[in-house]
């Protein structure tokens, strides 16, 4: 059995992503969407698993979290990202779609070193 080796690639600014957020960049002709969140980096790739729309591209949000009937509890407040299609959501600290675990956005390993975040690719 061979293991592919990770290579590190230049993803964008540290400030860039802090100051906004996110930004999307290009690595290797693939879209993905580095996400400051909670303190931390996290690299998803720009296709939803549905239909393969520019998740990317849809907003940054919090959801209605689980609560008793007539009770309306927002919660993950920028920790959720909904697709600009359908409306899918997905939790962007772990990539998983918030109500079915088993659908989740294909993530990449982020290196922060000084002020340039780097994603992780196999070769």
């Amino acid at each position: 059995m061979t293991t592919s080796a990770k290579k590190k690639y230049y993803a964008a600014q540290a400030s860039d992503v802090v100051r906004t957020g996110s930004k999307l960049v290009e690595i290797r002709g693939i879209e993905i969407g580095i996400y400051y969140v909670n303190g931390a980096y996290y690299a998803w790739r720009n296709a939803c698993p549905h239909a393969a729309a520019p998740v990317c591209k849809g907003k940054v949000c919090g959801t209605k979290l689980p609560s008793d009937v007539y009770q309306y509890e927002f919660g993950k407040d920028k920790e959720v990202l909904r697709c600009p299609w359908h409306g899918w959501e997905f939790d962007l600290l772990t990539g998983k779609h918030l109500s079915d675990e088993q659908v989740k956005l294909r993530g990449y390993e982020v290196q922060v070193e000084g002020e340039e975040i780097y994603v992780l690719l196999t070769e």
